[in-house]
């Protein structure tokens, strides 16, 4: 039965040969081997030959291919022996192993180059008894070893079906080897030829298949090469499972890669890939682009990396969204500028009424605009009330200076990179709020509003009020940096306005850069006027309906604002007005007309009963209560000191939620009282038998501050005493032990929450009298104002 060799066999020389046919009972006719004295041998350095299987070799060394000549022309039989170390070229006779393999050469080709090829078929193993020479070639005396005696148990047959079971497992994963050895292995029939013939074909080192072909006992020769082939199967299971994977990648790429390339041709069908037109855009809008030279140099490093970035990895968005923001901002492109001043001053006071000293300030910087050409903007900050219209003046400054205006509220702002922005690497990163609004006003130098500035929060995430250091700086805003942007930009052209209605609480470095302009609340017939010019009209026009259809007179204006509003801006003033609209919308829905003119009653038929009423003043007939001026962050505003005396030893209680200043100025009063109650006509002895209560009404509302110092001593005068305080009588002053009369702040906030209370008289420490000049006569006409030095004047003025 002819049958194929499946593995491919080496020689002594080369590394690969054909396959040739073989049959495992050629064997049979030559069982007795004669062999004279000295047999040549022939040393093999890459395979060992077993009995029974055939080899075709290559044969290049000139003593092997004596050797193989002189045993051919003989009775063509030869010993094999596999050398110890394959790269030796020219072996002695200690570097040949001791047991080889008797073949016999079937046949002897001479090639074209001059090479000999023999086939050679194993006949019985042999041991070496003595090299006999190596001249030529190597000759030797060796002895025969017994043929393999086959047990006839089940366990050894049970050894040679698994190795005829694992041999062709191999086979069949390893997709180099033919297909015809499975075949075959399942044709050998011969115990003994089926273990030769598949150690012979071992993919295994060389001294592997050695040890194989020295074991005598078959026995063991068959467990030993189990072993071996188990390690060959799990090996090339092993191997096979890298190929599959390795395979299903490259399967996967190569389905990307087609379909890629059929999404490129769809995409030049349709007028080519979108996100190069969009590449293409981009350069040609940067080539018109005026900018500076950082800003160019980043622009094409950027969009080089971006044309060697696939569309669809996560820092292409990243590359092109800054590529985008550095395309969009008007690096160096600015508004022109109106130097009218007729005008601006016109467009002031038409949006705007009143406010003459911040119209002066704008006006003058305008002036200088023009004088100069260029000029670094001022940062001016309004400090005043709410409702009094700091943040619709920056607009109307926008309008006169013919800039665009945008607007940023800060109140609650606390994460620092609001206003720097993020580092772009971050997901969600974006650019701070001033370049935002940069980008979105497409111009360099708008008016932009910073709301709020004083409610600027601060935790964990940064102090912004540090931050808004550097973009209100003048000697610092022309190199503003970014992290988002990664470029400085310039703000120096940016006026900034900043709004807030307390300047305690802005961060002194930040308003040591601000130019402070405050802006008191609007006297009574300021918000007339105001209600006239800007509110009526507009709350006509919002509510459908006509200008003109009825009036409001003034005299029924000043009452809305003397009963139902107590403000210093017209906040309120203006929801009073709209819901005398919400009134009238609907009588004229209902009715198809309204009243031409609306009087008291009709006022307070809408706006219900009175809410404020001044006739609390008149009923001030006890001693001991006085009253005061405060300023608050809503405007000015009065106050009530109330002293009450008690059977007691002495002590001073306070209250009415008053801070460390206020209960201060009441120890102080107090103290100068008992110093100085002879020359006040007080028994000194009252202050070690009475108890001494000082109360302020309104408990729930925090106060503070030494404005309340003289209002405290004439509280105090006046229980001690007995004397009443005069009616429709205010004050307000700090206080000294040395009974000096110190000035304070707000003052016209102050005078003008005197005029809407509906008092007469005001006292003054007389280095206010500057602050009261200040303000316009027409608004505090009918109070007259009395400026005092010391506590002695005080209380002649305010006691009757």
């Amino acid at each position: 039965m002819t049958q194929k060799n499946f593995f491919l066999g080496t020689d002594d020389d080369t590394d690969f040969i054909p396959i040739i046919p073989l049959n495992e009972n050629e064997n049979d006719s030559d069982k007795i081997i004669d062999i004279p004295g000295d047999i040549p041998v022939l040393p093999l350095r890459n395979t060992v030959l077993f009995p029974g299987v055939v080899l075709p070799i290559t044969v290049g060394r000139d003593k092997s291919i004596k050797a193989v000549n002189d045993s051919y022309k003989d009775n063509k039989l030869i010993g094999v022996l596999a050398q110890k170390d394959s790269s030796i070229e020219d072996p002695e006779a200690k570097d040949l192993c001791e047991i080889g393999t008797i073949a016999k050469i079937v046949k002897l080709i001479k090639m074209p180059d001059g090479g000999t090829t023999i086939i050679i078929q194993g006949k019985k193993r042999f041991s070496i008894d003595e090299i006999t020479t190596d001249d030529p070639y190597f000759k030797a005396r060796v002895t025969l070893l017994e043929e393999d005696v086959i047990p006839k148990d089940e366990d050894f047959s049970a050894y040679v079906s698994n190795i005829k079971d694992l041999a062709g497992q191999i086979v069949s994963m390893s997709p180099n080897l033919p297909t015809e050895a499975s075949i075959i292995l399942k044709n050998i029939e011969n115990p003994s030829f089926l273990i030769n013939f598949v150690s012979s074909n071992l993919n295994s080192d060389l001294s592997e298949k050695q040890r194989l072909l020295e074991i005598h006992d078959v026995r063991q020769r068959s467990e030993d090469l189990m072993y071996i082939l188990q390690k060959e199967l799990q090996f090339a299971e092993l191997k096979n499972k890298v190929t599959n994977k390795t395979r299903t990648e490259l399967d996967k790429q190569q389905r990307e890669y087609f379909l890629q390339q059929q999404l490129k041709s769809i995409k030049e069908e349709l007028g080519g890939d979108l996100n190069d037109r969009e590449l293409a855009e981009m350069k040609k809008k940067a080539e018109g682009k005026k900018w500076p030279q950082a800003a160019k140099s980043l622009f094409k490093s950027n969009i080089e990396k971006l044309e060697r970035m696939h569309p669809s990895t996560p820092d292409y968005s990243v590359v092109y969204n800054h590529l985008d923001l550095l395309l969009d901002l008007p690096w160096e492109e600015y508004t022109q500028d109106s130097y009218d001043l007729k005008k601006a001053k016109k467009v002031l006071d038409n949006d705007h009424y009143g406010m003459s000293k911040i119209k002066e300030r704008i006006l003058e910087y305008l002036a200088v605009l023009k004088l100069k050409g260029d000029m670094k903007s001022p940062i001016l900050c309004f400090i005043g009330p709410p409702g009094i219209g700091k943040t619709s003046l920056g607009r109307s400054i926008a309008n006169a200076v013919n800039r665009k205006y945008v607007r940023l509220s800060l109140g609650g702002l606390h994460d620092e990179s609001e206003l720097r922005g993020h580092r772009k690497t971050y997901i969600g990163a974006m650019p701070g709020r001033i370049i935002q609004s940069i980008r979105k006003i497409k111009t360099s130098n708008p008016v932009i509003i910073l709301d709020e500035i004083d409610k600027v929060g601060n935790d964990h995430r940064g102090d912004p009020s540090s931050a808004l250091l550097e973009i209100l700086d003048p000697e610092q805003n022309h190199t503003f940096y970014d992290n988002y942007l990664e470029l400085e930009y310039d703000l120096s052209k940016v006026l900034f306005i900043a709004t807030a209605n307390n300047i305690n609480q802005i961060q002194p470095a930040l308003r040591d850069r601000l130019e402070i302009i405050d802006l008191s609340g609007y006297a009574i017939e300021e918000k007339v006027e105001i209600a006239k010019r800007h509110l009526i009209p507009k709350q006509l026009e919002a509510h459908g309906l006509k200008v003109g259809s009825f009036k409001i007179t003034d005299k029924v204006l000043e009452k809305m604002i003397e009963s139902y509003t107590r403000e210093s801006g017209v906040r309120e003033l203006d929801r009073q007005l709209a819901s005398i609209m919400r009134f009238q919308a609907k009588e004229m829905a209902v009715k198809g007309k309204v009243k031409s003119s609306l009087t008291l009653e009709d006022i307070e038929k809408i706006l219900g009963p009175h809410r404020y009423s001044n006739e609390i003043y008149k009923t001030i007939n006890i001693p001991g209560v006085a009253v005061g001026l405060a300023w608050t962050y809503v405007g000015g505003d009065i106050l009530f000191i109330e002293t009450l005396l008690s059977e007691g030893k002495g002590n001073l209680q306070l209250t009415g939620n008053l801070g460390n200043v206020m209960k201060e100025s009441a120890s102080t009063a107090l103290t100068f009282l008992q110093a100085n109650a002879e020359k006040y006509k007080i028994d000194p002895e009252l202050f070690q038998k009475r108890n001494i209560h000082v109360h302020v009404p309104e408990g729930a509302v925090p106060k503070d501050g030494p404005s309340a110092g003289i209002t405290m001593f004439t509280s105090l005068a006046s229980a001690f005493s007995g004397r009443k305080v005069k009616p429709f009588l205010a004050m307000t002053g700090e206080i000294t032990l040395r009974g000096q009369v110190l000035p304070v702040g707000g003052i016209k906030e102050k005078v003008l929450a005197a005029k809407r209370a509906g008092l007469k008289e005001i006292i003054l420490c007389s280095q206010n009298e500057k602050d009261v000049n200040e303000i316009d006569s027409g608004f505090i006409k009918g109070i007259t104002f009395h400026y005092v030095k010391n506590m002695q004047q005080v209380l002649d003025l305010a006691l009757l």
